[in-house]
């Protein structure tokens, strides 16, 4: 059995890695941490666990971490850089859900994150967990850097256009909504109900953080700098992100077999029938990616629409896939849950 931590439990993502692992059956969860609820029984803050999660909330300090084979950051941005490398000295694989190792260029990390990186020697040595690029070196990684929300659905949309090189990468746009869960578990106006529902906002135009990452997600398919415009947006859904990507095609392709091609064997990618519109409702709670790619009126503009979970494929569901291929396990183990509908 795998034995699994969990460091920041409470969050969102922390609820959907418990989720998600306590029905896996390769795994034996460990140790789930929370400094301010130490001591406060999982099932007691989620009850929807009750009867599947046994253990009580520790701090880091008790919790015993180093006797994992795994250890996941739930946890806010900046707190994983300063855990990993005992972790790691410790022979415990990691896979952080933030942002802490994601963006290889350390000054640009620094730069949108506004803080010193604590360990930039590791940041070198991350793999980026995406598995659809990256599925080989994630087998072999002692470190994942597990892609964020946006990121995921805007880079599996782009992705086999890209590889192609049959649009132009000078200029790209991500047109992007998501769910109010990704703003976190915390209190925060903006994400009241009274301020988010019944409304609709685009937030962070002039740059969001989730920007450089996919720039480089991107800039790796091309082999070269890409020129991308990414717009996020708010919408009163609590799970769900919609990317809508736009580029101008440089060839003449059948669009809707090169993705299908590319796609064909991935299990977490499901490329729609022609003229289809993907609803984010469609992969609620699921680890599943839905596109659909259109060209309008037979132009020079290719449209691709990218539906996926936030909390599952854009969080924990692909830090449990990375997992599975950490460990030599099907991908699918633990994933293959039917979305939730209506």
């Amino acid at each position: 059995m795998i034995k699994a931590g969990i460091v920041g439990g409470t969050g969102y993502t922390g609820v959907e890695l418990l989720r998600l692992l306590a029905q896996h059956p390769e795994v034996e969860l460990t140790a789930i941490t929370s400094r301010k609820e130490a001591g406060m029984p999982v099932a007691e803050m989620f009850p929807s666990l009750r009867g599947r999660v046994s253990l009580a909330f520790s701090t880091p300090d008790e919790a015993p971490l180093k006797s994992c084979d795994v250890v996941f950051f739930a946890t806010p941005n900046g707190v994983a850089m300063q855990q990993t490398r005992e972790l790691l000295d410790a022979g415990v694989k990691v896979i952080d859900l933030a942002a802490d190792f994601r963006i290889q260029d350390v000054a640009e990390w620094s730069k949108w994150y506004g803080m010193e990186h604590a360990c930039p020697d590791l940041v070198a040595e991350a793999v980026y967990g995406l598995p659809e690029v990256n599925r080989e070196k994630i087998k072999g990684a002692r470190l994942i850097a597990n892609p964020g929300c946006y990121p995921t659905a805007v880079q599996l949309g782009f992705l086999p256009l890209v590889e192609a090189g049959v649009i132009d990468t000078g200029w790209m746009v991500a047109d992007c909504k998501s769910g109010v869960s990704g703003a976190g578990r915390k209190a925060e106006i903006g994400a009241l109900f009274a301020e988010c529902s019944d409304s609709f906002k685009a937030y962070a135009v002039a740059g969001h953080r989730h920007l450089p990452e996919i720039r480089q997600g991107v800039a790796r398919m091309a082999g070269h700098e890409v020129g991308l415009t990414f717009v996020p947006h708010l919408t009163p859904l609590i799970r769900g992100i919609q990317a809508t990507l736009y580029a101008k095609l440089s060839k003449d392709v059948d669009l809707q077999a090169l993705f299908e091609a590319r796609y064909a064997n991935e299990y977490f990618v499901d490329v729609m029938p022609a003229k289809s519109h993907p609803e984010t409702r469609s992969v609620r709670a699921s680890n599943m990616c839905r596109v659909a790619v259109h060209r309008p009126q037979g132009g020079d503009t290719v449209v691709v629409l990218s539906v996926i979970d936030n909390l599952v494929k854009g969080a924990a569901g692909q830090a449990v896939q990375n997992m599975n291929l950490l460990f030599d396990l099907p991908e699918n183990m633990a994933l293959s849950q039917i979305p939730v509908m209506p």
